[in-house]
């Protein structure tokens, strides 16, 4: 037995699978469960900086699902600066970024209105679900509680510029399914409606690699560049009622800030 420390191997810490499953009878894609599963893990710090994942058979047997899914998920999570690769080894927990404020909060359709271009939305995915464990920690509400959750294809004088999925707290705003969210505003309904004002964010802003499906809705190559931010909203009295993520195409957005001393 060889305990010289310098000849020995280092350890690799594996990643325990012990988690939440899949529901089959939800109307959330496969993929999308075990997406939120694997990040909500990662972003809570269950899985530390450098830990290994598991090898797909293991996430096969694990989580019932096809090689298909845990390689679209784990992609998927590479192209976000989640996980890394390394060849021959595997793949390992990446160091997640870090919040930045805003300084002043705007939506799509006052943004693209300065740019001097006409906003337009059409809905991708539109369904009550129940909440993902990492969006549930990030809103401080129950895993499970029933959410909104809205996918939208953000247009700029018609051409694809972004995927926004929002995710809110559905007994802040019931039915607010029963709008049409290609013509109406999401956020003038949220206000007006249910009284409910946006006062203050808190947002990461990282880049990312356009997934395959990504690719298609925004009308680019898979792999393109992407910004990601993701959000969380607060209202008027300082309660989270709003998880978002926002894909935009890095060929054709820019962010900008005005700094003041």
């Amino acid at each position: 037995m060889n305990n010289d420390p310098e000849n020995a191997r280092p350890l690799i810490k594996t990643i325990s699978l012990e988690t939440n499953m899949v529901n089959r009878q939800s109307k959330m894609p496969l993929h999308e469960q075990l997406y939120e599963i694997l990040k909500g893990k990662i972003v809570r710090g269950d899985w530390g900086v450098g830990e290994m994942i598991p090898p797909e058979s293991d996430l096969t047997e694990k989580y019932h699902v096809s090689r298909i899914v845990i390689r679209q998920v784990l992609n998927r999570l590479v192209n976000e600066g989640l996980i890394y690769r390394q060849q021959g080894r595997g793949s390992f927990i990446a160091k997640v970024s870090l919040e930045q404020g805003l300084t002043r909060i705007i939506s799509f359709t006052e943004d693209m209105l300065r740019r001097g271009l006409i906003p337009g939305t059409k809905v991708v995915f539109a369904s009550l679900i129940p909440a993902p464990e990492d969006v549930a920690n990030k809103l401080n509400i129950p895993t499970g509680e029933e959410m909104v959750r809205l996918e939208r294809l953000r247009l700029a004088s018609e051409e694809p510029m972004s995927i926004e999925e929002s995710y809110l707290i559905h007994r802040f705003c019931p039915g607010l399914l029963e709008g049409d969210y290609s013509r109406i505003s999401l956020r003038q309904r949220l206000e007006q409606e249910f009284g409910i004002h946006i006062s203050r964010a808190l947002q990461t802003i990282r880049s990312v690699a356009a997934t395959t499906d990504q690719a298609r809705l925004l009308s680019i190559q898979p792999r393109s560049p992407l910004l990601f931010i993701e959000r969380i909203s607060f209202s008027q009295q300082n309660v989270p009622f709003e998880f978002i993520r926002i894909y935009y195409r890095g060929d054709r957005y820019s962010l900008y800030n005005e700094l003041h001393d």
